[in-house]
Formats: structure tokens, sequence, C-alpha cells
């Protein structure tokens, strides 16, 4: 394996999730293939990429709620900048929560935790900022062969 990608979403309205995808988070429409027959979009930025597949019998998953959970289920996105994603949230007045989580060695990982038109919780982290750290699992790690972010430590 390379890398987790994509991660498919069932939404009840593509406009919408689309338009979520491409103007907060970033995403671009990128071509997808004219053989599917049913209403969806591929999305890439990052070096991933999110499938948007229409289902109206979709309801939220069953731990979304009014309040905002990390421990629900969520998607992450590392980020560069938290001071402009929060922002933008504000901008575009979607409810968030932010969060500090300590990390090893006085580091600290920011959080902002916000849902996608159909509930589906997304996370915006500054997690490049901590080093993980591997449990008995030494050898076991595939790296992309340039980078990994946020950084490894494989040990001596």
């Amino acid at each position: 394996m390379m890398a987790l990608n994509p991660v498919s979403r069932l939404c009840r309205s593509v406009e919408a999730s689309t338009d979520f995808y491409v103007n907060v988070l970033g995403f671009v429409l990128i071509e997808r293939p004219p053989s599917f027959d049913f209403e969806g979009v591929w999305l890439f930025n990052y070096g991933g990429g999110i499938h948007l597949v229409h289902r109206e019998d979709i309801k939220p998953p069953p731990d979304v709620s009014e309040q905002l959970d990390p421990r629900n289920n969520h998607i992450s996105f590392q980020c560069e900048d938290m001071n402009a994603m929060e922002k933008l949230l504000k901008e575009k007045n979607i409810k968030y929560m932010k969060r500090t989580v300590d990390g090893q060695e006085g580091s600290a990982i920011d959080q902002l935790f916000f849902n996608d038109p159909d509930g589906f919780m997304i996370k915006i982290c500054n997690c490049q900022n901590i080093k993980l750290v591997p449990q008995r699992s030494l050898g076991r790690i595939k790296l992309p062969l340039d980078r990994h972010i946020p950084p490894v430590e494989l040990g001596q």
C-alpha cells in the first residue's frame, strides 16, 4: 500500500457537499469516469482524494449530535495555518469546536472540529507538530518515498 486514498462520502446533495469540500477545504473537482451510472463527483488535493456519492436515504452518522465530540467518527486534515482556517470557518458561519492537545516534549496539537453538510465530522489539525513514535511496530511502518508529515521517530 502507498496511502489512504480516496475517502468516499455518501451525501444527500452532491452540489452542497461539493461546495463545502471545494470552498471550505480547498479540494478541486477532477474528471470522473463517465461509465458510472450514479450521481457523484471526484475531488482531489493535498495528495488525496474524496469521492462524493449521492444517496437520498442517508442519515447522519449515529454518533452525530449538535454537540461536537472529538471521540465521534471523523476524517482529519493537517493544516499549516490554523488561524487562517479558523478565520475561514467564522467567515462561512460554520459552527466549530476548538481545542489544544498537549503532546510529548511540550509540543501541542491545535484542533478544529466541524461537520460537513451531511453531519459527518471533519477535524483540522497541525499534527505535524509532534513526532509519531511507533509502539512495537518498528520495521512495519511504510512511509512515502520522499517525506512523511508528521515526522516518524524510527529510533536507531
